[in-house]
């Protein structure tokens, strides 16, 4: 019988951010097929908490683990089984969207060609097929957003780590990332994003991180 696949657990996190404690007392299960959504004022620490379940930061107290194990044992086995999207598209001006998406692949240790029916799908998945060979130098801000995002679907993970996904995407492109995320999670994958724009993703559990902030003069406060 196959074991069902883990949760992401947190346990009680903090998180500091140089001598700030940002938030604190922070727990939650992300399922396979579950999401949740951050939301909190500029510096509640949506960014941070993206960053920690990512294994780029360790968190100040508590417990991250995928299942019973703790992320800590083995953070780069953590780490190739996530994709964060972050703040930066990370796209190389000289690369056209196609190489870039081989160039990502074959960072990831996948070995795709430029016909691949997988990445021709990624790129029409986000409308990118009449610029697939343009230096990505010509592209705008929205292309090059869209382009970062492809990577979700080229080289599957399970966990999803989405920080303000939606910014510079027009609607029509909203819905198209929308429509991933829901198949994403329909098959069992997990997404954490954090966004200030309404998402059409199917139900999720909310984090306010606003409410997990340390009270003036609490400990580690200055």
């Amino acid at each position: 019988m196959t074991e069902p696949a883990p949760d992401l657990v947190a346990a009680d996190l903090a998180c500091r951010r140089g001598e700030r404690l940002v938030f604190a007392g922070l727990s939650f299960r992300l399922p396979p097929g579950g999401a949740v959504v951050l939301t909190g004022a500029n510096g509640s620490g949506k960014t941070s908490l993206l960053r920690l379940l990512a294994g780029l930061i360790g968190p100040a107290a508590g417990r991250l683990a995928w299942g019973a194990r703790p992320i800590a044992d083995d953070v780069a086995e953590h780490r190739a089984r996530l994709h964060y999207v972050g703040h930066q598209d990370g796209v190389k001006p000289g690369l056209t969207p196609c190489e870039t998406l081989v160039f990502w692949a074959a960072l990831r240790g996948r070995e795709v060609r430029r016909d691949a029916p997988m990445l021709t799908a990624a790129l029409a998945a986000f409308a990118l097929e009449a610029v697939a060979d343009w230096p990505c130098r010509w592209l705008s801000a929205g292309q090059r957003r869209r382009l970062a995002l492809t990577r979700l679907l080229v080289i599957p993970a399970p966990l999803w780590l989405l920080d303000e996904p939606f910014s510079a995407l027009d609607d029509d492109n909203r819905v198209r990332l929308e429509q991933a995320i829901r198949a994403h999670r329909a098959a069992g994958g997990r997404v954490a994003l954090a966004t200030h724009i309404p998402a059409e993703i199917g139900a999720a559990d909310e984090i306010g991180l606003d409410a997990l902030a340390p009270r003036h003069g609490d400990a580690g406060e200055e």
